[in-house]
């Protein structure tokens, strides 16, 4: 997988991907991450990327001239599954767009800033918006380093157990069961005596039962999916 992040901050984007899980899919060339500083692609001395709004108002405004030449580049090297642009009035983030997403072979994210962009590059050049949840950040990077790592951690080879990322919350519509690791006892608090039987349909049972209760008690509207 290969996803090309166009952004004003390339500089706050980097860290994430320099450690952990991220830095290991790379390395394993399992993923390609891949940043364009849109100021290169303005034509004035300043490097404008934005301007004031057209009819007034409060907030500037990413023009639609750098982020089209921005992406014609980068379509002319290679063709995309998605251009993804991160704002909060997006369709809202959730494990089936992580697992959809893994799936894709080029992606490219770009990151808005100020007010948002130019409505002419939602119309002509995104075909989907993303948000993390019902806030506003300062600017898209981010919200699209985590769409990043919700995607990347599903790639096959990027776990060390290929069955983890199967197992996580929501991937059922239901949020992960308890558990429990050594010690067996700790200040008089016990690790359920099944988890110790060996009984493997007893306790994937008792998972599943667990998972309804949690889902139950602390999303239920899950369960009306």
């Amino acid at each position: 997988m290969r996803i090309d992040i166009i952004t004003v901050l390339p500089e706050l984007l980097k860290s994430p991907f320099e450690a952990s899980i991220l830095k290991r899919a790379i390395e394993a060339n399992l993923v390609e991450i891949h940043f364009h500083n849109l100021r290169d692609y303005t034509t004035d001395n300043y490097k404008s990327i934005d301007d004031t709004q057209f009819g007034g108002g409060a907030g500037m405004v990413m023009m639609v001239e750098p982020i089209d030449k921005c992406i014609s580049n980068l379509k002319l090297q290679r063709n995309y599954d998605e251009v993804i642009y991160m704002t909060p009035d997006g369709e809202t983030l959730n494990q089936s767009i992580a697992n959809q997403m893994s799936l894709k072979g080029n992606i490219i994210i770009l990151c808005g800033h100020y007010k948002g962009v130019d409505q002419r590059v939602r119309d002509h050049l995104i075909t989907r918006e993303i948000s993390i949840g019902d806030f506003v950040l300062s600017g898209g990077e981010l919200a699209a380093a985590v769409l990043c790592d919700a995607i990347i951690r599903l790639i096959p080879g990027v776990l060390g157990n290929e069955t983890s990322a199967l197992t996580d919350s929501f991937q059922d519509n239901l949020l992960a069961p308890p558990i429990y690791t050594k010690p067996r006892e700790y200040k008089g608090w016990k690790v359920p005596e099944l988890l110790f039987s060996g009984n493997l349909p007893k306790i994937e049972k008792w998972r599943e039962d667990k998972a309804y209760e949690r889902t139950k008690e602390r999303r239920p509207d899950l369960l009306e999916d």
